[in-house]
């Protein structure tokens, strides 16, 4: 589904030039990433295996949909939902800020340009296709590879309401998905208890 092979091409290259930048790093199978290199990567992979006929512009913007994302850390922001809240849109703002001057520079047309900063600011979540799917692979992202280390980190009792309000967000077809992901027996009794309270 790829237009213009060259071009996407070369925005890739310089969405991952740009992530390379990033301070924070992670492990992954012995090697060391920079974090939004290696989310951008499984982002990618993920909308395949999920979409495997995918849009240039949904793999443009599944590529870009964490750009640059150290840039404006949640400390800048107050704690509590409002705070958090205030934090996402902006960096929604700012993903899409950054995705538009690099598919300019490479010579992508307005109304592409603008195609794939609207599927990052999730705009019509539940009624634009492709912002679903886009939505459904982040979801499943974060279920297969962050989920784990989220858990571990708080109570049961947070853990279970995050699971409910991602899964309020995914499709049917994401549901499906994520309940083949390979997750450890914890992660999948967390789901369990989280499904059996919707």
């Amino acid at each position: 589904m790829i237009k213009d092979q060259s071009k996407f091409e070369q925005a890739i290259k310089r969405f991952d030039a740009l992530n390379s930048a990033d301070p924070n790093k992670e492990e992954f199978e012995g090697q060391i990433f920079p974090k939004e290199v290696l989310y951008a990567e499984r982002m990618s992979n993920s909308l395949l295996a999920f979409e495997s006929n995918a849009s240039e512009v949904l793999q443009l913007a599944a590529r870009c949909q964490h750009l640059c994302r150290w840039e404006i850390p949640r400390s800048d922001y107050p704690k509590g939902r409002v705070g958090y809240n205030q934090w996402r849109n902006r960096l929604k703002k700012l993903h899409a800020e950054k995705a538009g001057e690099v598919m300019q520079s490479v010579g992508y047309q307005k109304d592409i340009v603008e195609r794939v900063q609207f599927l990052v600011m999730k705009k019509q979540l539940k009624k634009d296709e492709e912002t679903q799917t886009l939505e459904d692979v982040i979801c499943l992202v974060f279920l297969e590879f962050y989920f784990a280390k989220f858990a571990a980190r708080h109570t049961e009792e947070k853990v279970i309401d995050i699971l409910r309000k991602t899964w309020r967000k995914m499709s049917e077809k994401g549901h499906a998905a994520a309940l083949k992901l390979p997750l450890s027996e914890d992660a999948k009794a967390l789901v369990g208890k989280a499904l059996a309270a919707q």
